[in-house]
Protein backbone atom coordinates (compact mmCIF):
# COMPACT_ATOMS: atom_id res chain seq x y z
CA UNK A 1 0.00 0.00 0.00
CA UNK A 2 1.46 3.73 -0.82
CA UNK A 3 -0.18 6.98 -1.32
CA UNK A 4 1.97 7.79 -4.10
CA UNK A 5 1.61 7.61 -7.84
CA UNK A 6 1.56 8.62 -11.76
CA UNK A 7 -1.32 9.47 -13.03
CA UNK A 8 -1.97 9.96 -16.37
CA UNK A 9 -4.91 12.07 -18.36
CA UNK A 10 -4.71 11.08 -22.21
CA UNK A 11 -5.96 13.87 -24.05
CA UNK A 12 -7.03 12.64 -27.74
CA UNK A 13 -9.37 12.17 -30.86
CA UNK A 14 -11.80 9.42 -30.81
CA UNK A 15 -12.35 8.17 -34.48
CA UNK A 16 -15.47 9.52 -34.99
CA UNK A 17 -18.68 7.10 -34.66
CA UNK A 18 -16.43 3.91 -34.89
CA UNK A 19 -16.45 2.06 -32.11
CA UNK A 20 -13.71 -0.91 -33.15
CA UNK A 21 -11.02 2.28 -34.28
CA UNK A 22 -11.73 3.93 -31.21
CA UNK A 23 -11.60 1.15 -28.97
CA UNK A 24 -8.35 0.07 -30.34
CA UNK A 25 -6.54 3.57 -30.08
CA UNK A 26 -7.44 3.66 -25.90
CA UNK A 27 -5.89 0.43 -26.08
CA UNK A 28 -2.64 1.58 -27.63
CA UNK A 29 -2.94 5.08 -25.21
CA UNK A 30 -3.44 2.70 -22.21
CA UNK A 31 -0.37 0.92 -23.40
CA UNK A 32 1.60 3.97 -23.79
CA UNK A 33 0.45 5.30 -20.73
CA UNK A 34 1.40 2.34 -18.36
CA UNK A 35 5.00 2.28 -19.97
CA UNK A 36 5.04 6.00 -18.73
CA UNK A 37 4.42 4.53 -15.25
CA UNK A 38 1.23 5.29 -14.89
CA UNK A 39 -0.94 3.54 -12.09
CA UNK A 40 -4.03 5.89 -13.14
CA UNK A 41 -4.96 6.26 -16.38
CA UNK A 42 -8.08 8.54 -17.52
CA UNK A 43 -9.85 9.49 -21.08
CA UNK A 44 -12.37 12.05 -21.66
CA UNK A 45 -16.35 11.95 -21.39
CA UNK A 46 -17.81 9.40 -23.79
CA UNK A 47 -14.57 8.53 -25.89
CA UNK A 48 -15.85 5.70 -27.06
CA UNK A 49 -16.97 6.29 -29.94
CA UNK A 50 -17.61 10.14 -29.56
CA UNK A 51 -19.29 12.43 -28.03
CA UNK A 52 -22.54 13.98 -29.85
CA UNK A 53 -21.29 17.01 -30.61
CA UNK A 54 -24.11 17.65 -32.94
CA UNK A 55 -26.67 18.55 -30.16
CA UNK A 56 -25.57 21.98 -30.08
CA UNK A 57 -25.27 22.44 -33.73
CA UNK A 58 -28.24 20.96 -35.08
CA UNK A 59 -32.13 21.42 -34.16
CA UNK A 60 -33.89 19.05 -31.89
CA UNK A 61 -34.59 15.22 -33.85
CA UNK A 62 -32.67 16.64 -36.90
CA UNK A 63 -29.72 14.71 -36.21
CA UNK A 64 -30.94 10.75 -38.02
CA UNK A 65 -27.60 10.36 -39.63
CA UNK A 66 -25.54 10.74 -36.56
CA UNK A 67 -28.06 9.49 -34.24
CA UNK A 68 -28.16 5.89 -36.39
CA UNK A 69 -24.72 5.68 -36.40
CA UNK A 70 -24.08 6.68 -32.54
CA UNK A 71 -26.66 3.69 -31.73
CA UNK A 72 -24.99 1.01 -34.02
CA UNK A 73 -21.81 1.58 -32.62
CA UNK A 74 -22.36 2.52 -28.95
CA UNK A 75 -20.84 0.08 -26.15
CA UNK A 76 -22.71 -3.11 -24.24
CA UNK A 77 -21.67 -3.54 -20.62
CA UNK A 78 -20.77 -6.43 -20.30
CA UNK A 79 -20.09 -7.04 -24.49
CA UNK A 80 -16.67 -7.04 -26.18
CA UNK A 81 -15.44 -3.45 -26.30
CA UNK A 82 -15.65 -3.73 -22.28
CA UNK A 83 -13.92 -6.94 -22.43
CA UNK A 84 -11.47 -5.19 -24.80
CA UNK A 85 -10.62 -2.57 -22.45
CA UNK A 86 -10.83 -4.75 -19.33
CA UNK A 87 -7.97 -6.82 -20.92
CA UNK A 88 -5.92 -3.40 -21.58
CA UNK A 89 -5.93 -2.56 -18.25
CA UNK A 90 -5.15 -6.28 -17.30
CA UNK A 91 -1.87 -6.14 -19.85
CA UNK A 92 -1.13 -2.38 -18.50
CA UNK A 93 -1.63 -3.44 -14.73
CA UNK A 94 -3.16 -0.43 -14.15
CA UNK A 95 -6.75 1.23 -13.30
CA UNK A 96 -8.60 2.94 -16.38
CA UNK A 97 -11.25 5.75 -16.29
CA UNK A 98 -12.90 5.63 -19.74
CA UNK A 99 -15.61 7.47 -21.24
CA UNK A 100 -18.17 5.31 -23.18
CA UNK A 101 -21.70 5.97 -24.56
CA UNK A 102 -23.30 2.76 -23.42
CA UNK A 103 -26.61 1.47 -24.85
CA UNK A 104 -28.86 -0.77 -22.34
CA UNK A 105 -32.20 -1.76 -24.21
CA UNK A 106 -33.09 1.13 -25.85
CA UNK A 107 -31.66 3.93 -23.71
CA UNK A 108 -28.04 5.25 -24.67
CA UNK A 109 -26.46 6.56 -21.06
CA UNK A 110 -22.92 8.92 -20.67
CA UNK A 111 -20.90 6.35 -18.47
CA UNK A 112 -17.82 6.34 -17.04
CA UNK A 113 -16.12 2.82 -16.70
CA UNK A 114 -13.98 1.63 -14.14
CA UNK A 115 -11.60 -1.54 -14.50
CA UNK A 116 -9.07 -2.73 -12.47
CA UNK A 117 -5.17 -3.76 -13.03
CA UNK A 118 -6.79 -7.13 -12.55
CA UNK A 119 -9.07 -6.80 -15.97
CA UNK A 120 -12.02 -6.23 -13.66
CA UNK A 121 -14.87 -4.00 -14.17
CA UNK A 122 -14.55 -1.91 -10.97
CA UNK A 123 -17.70 0.57 -11.04
CA UNK A 124 -19.73 2.45 -13.64
CA UNK A 125 -21.32 5.76 -13.61
CA UNK A 126 -23.88 7.27 -15.69
CA UNK A 127 -24.07 10.86 -15.56
CA UNK A 128 -27.21 12.39 -13.23
CA UNK A 129 -28.11 14.90 -15.62
CA UNK A 130 -27.54 15.06 -19.25
CA UNK A 131 -27.20 18.72 -19.42
CA UNK A 132 -29.04 20.72 -22.96
CA UNK A 133 -29.38 19.14 -26.21
CA UNK A 134 -27.53 16.14 -24.47
CA UNK A 135 -31.39 15.54 -22.97
CA UNK A 136 -32.27 14.13 -26.94
CA UNK A 137 -29.52 11.58 -26.49
CA UNK A 138 -29.16 10.01 -23.03
CA UNK A 139 -30.88 8.73 -20.02
CA UNK A 140 -30.45 10.16 -16.66
CA UNK A 141 -28.48 7.31 -14.29
CA UNK A 142 -29.22 6.76 -10.81
CA UNK A 143 -28.08 7.17 -7.45
CA UNK A 144 -26.81 3.50 -7.43
CA UNK A 145 -24.18 4.67 -9.71
CA UNK A 146 -22.38 6.88 -7.77
CA UNK A 147 -19.19 4.63 -7.73
CA UNK A 148 -15.90 5.08 -6.53
CA UNK A 149 -13.39 2.59 -6.37
CA UNK A 150 -10.71 1.92 -3.51
CA UNK A 151 -6.97 1.52 -4.54
CA UNK A 152 -3.67 1.21 -3.16
CA UNK A 153 -3.04 4.41 -3.70
CA UNK A 154 -6.50 6.27 -2.60
CA UNK A 155 -10.06 6.44 -3.57
CA UNK A 156 -10.84 7.38 -7.00
CA UNK A 157 -14.51 8.67 -8.14
CA UNK A 158 -15.63 11.69 -10.03
CA UNK A 159 -18.33 13.29 -12.24
CA UNK A 160 -19.20 13.76 -15.88
CA UNK A 161 -18.67 17.18 -17.00
CA UNK A 162 -21.53 19.65 -16.00
CA UNK A 163 -22.27 17.39 -13.16
CA UNK A 164 -19.51 19.04 -11.66
CA UNK A 165 -21.39 22.08 -11.60
CA UNK A 166 -23.80 20.26 -9.04
CA UNK A 167 -22.75 21.40 -5.31
CA UNK A 168 -24.64 18.26 -3.76
CA UNK A 169 -23.36 15.63 -6.51
CA UNK A 170 -20.26 17.10 -5.11
CA UNK A 171 -20.95 16.41 -1.66
CA UNK A 172 -22.00 13.00 -2.41
CA UNK A 173 -18.52 12.34 -3.64
CA UNK A 174 -16.50 13.76 -0.85
CA UNK A 175 -18.41 12.03 1.32
CA UNK A 176 -16.88 8.75 0.07
CA UNK A 177 -13.70 9.98 0.61
CA UNK A 178 -12.42 10.65 -2.83
CA UNK A 179 -8.80 11.70 -3.27
CA UNK A 180 -8.68 11.32 -6.66
CA UNK A 181 -11.64 13.43 -8.59
CA UNK A 182 -12.05 12.40 -12.29
CA UNK A 183 -13.48 15.24 -14.29
CA UNK A 184 -14.22 13.72 -17.44
CA UNK A 185 -15.67 16.42 -20.16
CA UNK A 186 -16.50 17.73 -22.90
CA UNK A 187 -15.92 21.57 -21.63
CA UNK A 188 -12.90 22.92 -22.93
CA UNK A 189 -13.73 26.54 -21.94
CA UNK A 190 -11.74 29.27 -19.63
CA UNK A 191 -14.08 28.99 -16.95
CA UNK A 192 -13.97 25.23 -16.78
CA UNK A 193 -9.87 25.45 -15.59
CA UNK A 194 -11.05 27.45 -12.71
CA UNK A 195 -13.73 25.31 -11.51
CA UNK A 196 -11.28 22.61 -11.83
CA UNK A 197 -9.21 24.51 -9.29
CA UNK A 198 -11.99 25.74 -7.01
CA UNK A 199 -13.57 21.43 -6.38
CA UNK A 200 -9.78 20.44 -5.55
CA UNK A 201 -9.91 23.04 -2.91
CA UNK A 202 -13.26 22.71 -2.10
CA UNK A 203 -12.84 18.95 -1.90
CA UNK A 204 -9.37 18.73 -0.93
CA UNK A 205 -8.66 16.58 -3.35
CA UNK A 206 -6.65 15.97 -6.30
CA UNK A 207 -8.75 16.57 -9.64
CA UNK A 208 -8.14 15.15 -13.00
CA UNK A 209 -10.18 17.01 -15.79
CA UNK A 210 -9.79 15.34 -19.24
CA UNK A 211 -11.55 16.49 -22.62
CA UNK A 212 -11.10 15.05 -26.00
CA UNK A 213 -9.39 16.96 -28.84
CA UNK A 214 -12.01 16.82 -32.18
CA UNK A 215 -12.34 18.92 -35.27
CA UNK A 216 -14.39 18.87 -37.60
CA UNK A 217 -12.55 17.69 -40.33
CA UNK A 218 -11.94 14.47 -37.96
CA UNK A 219 -15.83 13.96 -38.35
CA UNK A 220 -16.08 11.80 -42.24
CA UNK A 221 -16.83 13.20 -45.17
CA UNK A 222 -20.07 11.05 -45.85
CA UNK A 223 -21.68 12.85 -41.99
CA UNK A 224 -20.06 16.33 -42.25
CA UNK A 225 -21.83 17.83 -44.58
CA UNK A 226 -23.00 21.66 -43.69
CA UNK A 227 -22.69 20.74 -40.27
CA UNK A 228 -19.03 20.33 -39.77
CA UNK A 229 -16.20 22.43 -41.37
CA UNK A 230 -12.19 21.91 -41.73
CA UNK A 231 -9.17 21.97 -39.41
CA UNK A 232 -10.22 25.37 -37.81
CA UNK A 233 -13.52 24.08 -37.39
CA UNK A 234 -12.66 23.15 -33.57
CA UNK A 235 -15.04 21.16 -31.59
CA UNK A 236 -13.07 20.09 -28.43
CA UNK A 237 -9.53 22.25 -27.96
CA UNK A 238 -9.12 19.83 -25.29
CA UNK A 239 -6.88 21.80 -22.36
CA UNK A 240 -7.18 19.28 -19.86
CA UNK A 241 -5.06 19.35 -16.69
CA UNK A 242 -4.40 17.64 -13.22
CA UNK A 243 -5.00 19.75 -9.93
CA UNK A 244 -3.41 19.78 -6.54
CA UNK A 245 -5.69 19.24 -3.53
CA UNK A 246 -4.62 23.14 -2.84
CA UNK A 247 -5.79 24.38 -6.02
CA UNK A 248 -2.26 24.63 -7.75
CA UNK A 249 -2.07 22.81 -11.24
CA UNK A 250 -0.12 20.39 -11.40
CA UNK A 251 0.08 19.45 -15.25
CA UNK A 252 -1.15 21.19 -18.12
CA UNK A 253 -3.48 22.86 -19.91
CA UNK A 254 -2.99 21.08 -23.09
CA UNK A 255 -4.81 22.50 -25.47
CA UNK A 256 -4.82 22.32 -29.40
CA UNK A 257 -3.02 18.91 -29.70
CA UNK A 258 -2.97 15.14 -28.73
CA UNK A 259 -1.15 14.03 -26.03
CA UNK A 260 -0.93 12.40 -22.27
CA UNK A 261 -0.62 14.14 -18.98
CA UNK A 262 1.20 13.17 -16.37
CA UNK A 263 1.48 13.82 -13.10
CA UNK A 264 2.50 12.66 -9.23
CA UNK A 265 0.50 12.07 -6.97
CA UNK A 266 0.10 11.70 -2.88
CA UNK A 267 -3.27 11.44 -1.11
CA UNK A 268 -1.53 11.66 1.89
CA UNK A 269 -0.97 15.20 1.05
CA UNK A 270 -5.03 15.61 0.06
CA UNK A 271 -6.52 13.75 3.47
CA UNK A 272 -3.47 16.54 5.46
CA UNK A 273 -5.30 19.36 3.38
CA UNK A 274 -8.46 18.53 4.76
CA UNK A 275 -6.96 18.99 8.60
CA UNK A 276 -7.88 23.11 7.54
CA UNK A 277 -10.97 22.12 5.00
CA UNK A 278 -13.49 19.02 5.06
CA UNK A 279 -16.66 19.53 3.83
CA UNK A 280 -17.99 16.93 5.03
CA UNK A 281 -16.15 16.67 8.27
CA UNK A 282 -15.16 19.67 10.29
CA UNK A 283 -16.07 22.46 8.45
CA UNK A 284 -19.45 20.76 7.70
CA UNK A 285 -22.56 21.63 9.87
CA UNK A 286 -25.10 18.24 9.98
CA UNK A 287 -27.26 20.70 12.26
CA UNK A 288 -27.57 23.04 9.79
CA UNK A 289 -27.61 21.43 6.50
CA UNK A 290 -27.98 17.53 5.27
CA UNK A 291 -28.36 15.76 2.27
CA UNK A 292 -29.86 12.43 1.74
CA UNK A 293 -28.45 10.23 -1.04
CA UNK A 294 -30.50 7.18 -2.74
CA UNK A 295 -28.26 5.37 -3.94
CA UNK A 296 -31.22 2.67 -4.78
CA UNK A 297 -30.79 1.28 -8.45
CA UNK A 298 -34.17 2.00 -10.15
CA UNK A 299 -35.96 -0.69 -12.51
CA UNK A 300 -38.91 0.95 -14.28
CA UNK A 301 -40.61 -2.78 -14.50
CA UNK A 302 -40.41 -5.61 -11.58
CA UNK A 303 -41.52 -9.06 -11.86
CA UNK A 304 -42.74 -10.94 -8.53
Amino acid sequence: MTSRATVAAVQAAPVFLDRAATTDKACGLIKEASSAGASLIVFPETFVPTYPDWVWRLPAWRDGPYIERLYAEAVTVPGPTADQLAAAALEAGSYVAIGVNELDGGTLYNSLLYFGPDGDLLGRHRKLMPTGGERTIWGMGDGSTLDVVATPFGVVGGLICWENYMPLARSAMYAQGVDLYLAPTWDNSDTWQASMRHIAMEGSCYVISVAPLLRGSDVPEDLRGETYGPDDDWMSRGRSLVVGPGGDVLAGPLAEQEGILYAEIDAELARLQRRQFDAVGHYSRPDVFALSVDITHREPVTFH
